[in-house]
């Protein structure tokens, strides 16, 4: 008997070869094998969307080789990852080797697994699956919709914008979340504020306070708003004599983050390594596919596309047990820590990233892997063992001293026990503005407490800062727009057609994404509402459950955006007013995108084509 497998990356073909043994011939699809053409009715919107597939270009030689190889085997085993993407690749190779007739009498077997370990790959061909026709259709849906909207709304904006421009149904509403928080900034009218500081001392020692309250009145942000006030209290609190009044002493536990999910993965991979999104994935891969170790493929993580946070009871195992050995009985809660999982869609048989054996630390590893893999490497090693650690325990103590009216509050915390903490501690998108433990010299009520200084400071609010790659995937995903394979893509697409570009590491839009944005919100205000957007996800999440099919969900959403698109066509160009006079004839002139950016044209085109570059 002999077997033909097929896994969609060349790189994990031969740790999975190596696996199997005689009798398997493992070949790589390189992703997809099928698309739809590029033109105009691969989607038959005429025909109850009818689609239509071609074998892409390169491709053509992967399925000739699987082809051939099936002429000398007795069946097809379809291995490709584990999610909506992987099952459709599954189906299309399987569909066009049956189109040209070489599955004739072959025997075709679906195999998943979620690492590539010889443990993984023989427990999955133990049991073999059917393809999973509801994921297939939950793909092909999506595609059909990307497909439409793409070839529907580029031809619109290149009428109406600027030619080479394309839109995206997913990737227009990123745009539009990067304009509108633009937009806010622009907008944003600072208000001054201003707090009062202290430097106090007691017999045991030095500590900050902070002026809390005046007349047993909290103050809020703004309750000093300028410095001659602030300067006058500062003033009135340095004379004071100070006393403790009330002193509270609490423990407080704080609990691990959970294991990586796709996009915890590439907001934390941002964070800390700096890496994009893609870059994150790309690395991932690698990881995943199989590394050198020892002159042996190893798979070192598990899929790392993925929206479950579960761990298999093996690897609970494998982690408990090493939590135990290295850090002690101290760090090893009673039971395991079990997450919810937040994805209503989440396949709980999938799970959360790790790596395939715990044993593999990462500087046991260090030499086997490349500089950017073994950060990667040790970030999903730390965040899965820290996972399932005890609580980190702070004691925080918070003194209240008063002086004729006037309360200071002094706050201070130290780190009891590491916990967790002691292997992980999960970013931040925005930096803390004090995250040092603070510690207090020891207070009680009625001790004597000198003012030494104080330090009026003048504060101004600041509007919400620009996206970072982590805190964009955070709001898609607070959203429900686009699912773990989507956003490292999305993100790049935005920078390569120029729609927005990269400040000090933050998304900022380009002339051209803004005008992009606005013309589509204006136009087709529908389908760039993020809660529409991700209804559409929904719905094709229904899809892969098998609760509604996949043709009405086109249906639904193809009327009322072709009626839209048709609307759009008959409008004019779209310009933004100025209070400009033309030189020549005096009409107004107002400002409109061309291949090099904004301009003034004159609005009495073509009969005066006075146009001129904005100052």
């Amino acid at each position: 008997m002999s077997a033909v497998v097929v896994v969609e990356s060349p790189a994990k073909s031969k740790t999975i070869e190596k696996y199997l043994g005689k009798g398997y011939k493992v070949l790589a699809s390189y992703g997809h094998v099928r698309a739809f053409p590029k033109r105009d009715g691969s989607v038959d919107t005429e025909h109850d969307f009818a689609l239509k597939y071609v074998v892409i270009d390169d491709k053509e030689k992967r399925i000739a080789a699987i082809e051939k190889a099936m002429k000398r085997a007795d069946e097809l085993i379809l291995a490709s990852d584990l999610d909506r993407e992987g099952e459709a690749i599954a189906w299309h190779v399987a569909d066009e080797l049956k189109s040209r007739g070489a599955l004739e009498g072959k025997r075709v077997k679906r195999i998943v697994f979620n690492e590539i370990t010889k443990k993984a790959i023989a427990d999955a061909m133990a049991n073999p699956l059917e393809i999973n026709m509801q994921l297939v259709d939950a793909q092909q849906a999506r595609s059909a919709l990307d497909y439409l909207v793409g070839f529907t709304l580029s031809p619109l904006l290149w009428r109406k914008v600027r030619s080479g421009l394309s839109a995206g149904r997913v990737q227009s509403v990123a745009l539009r979340l990067i304009c509108d928080r633009e937009q806010l900034i622009r907008d944003f009218k600072p208000k001054e504020y201003w707090t009062i500081e202290t430097d106090c001392s007691v017999e045991a020692g030095k500590f900050d306070a902070q002026l809390y309250a005046i007349a047993s009145e909290k103050l809020d942000k703004f309750a000093i708003t300028d410095g001659v006030s602030a300067k006058a209290i500062s003033k009135k609190v340095e004379a004071g004599l100070f006393k403790v009044t009330d002193v509270r002493k609490k423990q407080a536990k704080q609990q691990p983050a959970a294991p990586f999910i796709t996009s915890s993965l590439q907001m934390e991979a941002s964070r800390k390594l700096g890496f994009t999104a893609r870059k994150a994935m790309q690395v991932a891969q690698r990881l995943y596919d199989g590394i050198e170790v020892d002159g042996e493929p190893v798979g070192l993580i598990t899929y790392m596309r993925t929206d479950s946070v579960s761990l298999a009871a093996e690897a609970l195992d494998d982690i408990r047990d090493h939590i135990g050995r290295h850090f002690g009985a101290d760090y090893l809660p009673a039971k395991p820590r079990v997450f919810k999982t937040k994805s209503k869609n989440a396949q709980e048989a999938h799970e959360a990233i790790r790596p395939t054996a715990v044993s593999r630390t990462p500087e046991s590893m260090k030499s086997s892997l490349e500089p950017d893999q073994w950060k990667l490497y040790t970030l999903i090693w730390k965040r899965a063992l820290a996972s399932q650690m005890t609580p980190a325990i702070l004691d925080q103590v918070s003194a209240d001293i008063e002086s004729e009216g006037h309360t200071l509050r002094a706050t201070g915390s130290v780190l009891a026990f590491p916990g967790f903490r002691k292997l992980y501690i999960e970013g931040s998108d925005e930096p803390a503005k004090d995250d040092r433990d603070r510690l207090l010299p020891p207070l009680k009520a009625g001790d004597a407490v000198t003012v030494d200084q104080t330090n009026p400071k003048q504060h101004f609010t600041e509007p919400k800062p620009r996206f970072t790659e982590a805190s964009l995937v955070k709001e898609l995903e607070s959203h429900g727009i686009g699912r773990p394979s989507t956003y490292a893509s999305i993100l790049n697409v935005l920078r390569e057609r120029k729609y927005a570009e990269m400040d000090r590491k933050r998304f900022v839009p380009t002339d051209v994404g803004e005008w992009v944005s606005k013309f589509l919100v204006e136009s087709f205000s529908k389908i760039m509402d993020p809660s529409f957007t991700a209804s559409v996800e929904d719905k094709l999440d229904a899809v892969a459950r098998g609760e509604v099919e996949w043709r009405p969900v086109l249906r639904e959403f193809w009327g009322p955006f072709k009626e839209a698109v048709d609307v759009a066509g008959g409008e004019p160009r779209p310009t933004e007013p100025t209070d400009e006079k033309c030189p020549e004839c005096g009409k107004p002139m107002v400002i409109k995108l061309g291949k090099y950016g904004k301009f003034l044209a004159c609005t009495g085109y073509p009969e005066c084509k006075v146009s001129k570059p904005i100052n």
